[in-house]
């Protein structure tokens, strides 16, 4: 199921895999950035934190995932919610295989 990310919203997306083998926990970016349920979400292969809106906050946490060896754009993406509030922007990881 795709998850929803609204505009205006800055929010880090991580493939699921890469999340578990950073050895970094939910508990302690809920505890440093104050999340609430709906600000971490897990579906499929995919994590998402956000919205996330502090620039300074996301930067420190896209230090930590770089610092746990993970890669920008490999492991973990960006989305800075810059886009109008006409357009509905939903993610998803791709299946395994070739594209179609």
């Amino acid at each position: 199921m795709p998850l929803y990310l609204p505009a205006g919203h800055p929010a880090l997306i991580i493939r699921k895999d890469a999340f578990e083998r950073s050895g970094l926990t939910r508990a302690a970016i809920d505890e440093r950035l104050g999340l609430t349920a709906d600000e971490f979400r897990v579906e499929g292969a995919l994590v998402c934190i956000g919205p996330i809106p502090e620039d300074d906050a996301m930067q420190d946490l896209i230090a930590d995932l770089e610092d746990a060896g993970l890669t920008y754009f490999e492991d973990f993406f960006e989305l800075t919610g810059n886009w109008p509030d006409w357009l509905d922007v939903h993610v998803m990881a791709r299946r395994e295989g070739p594209p179609s």
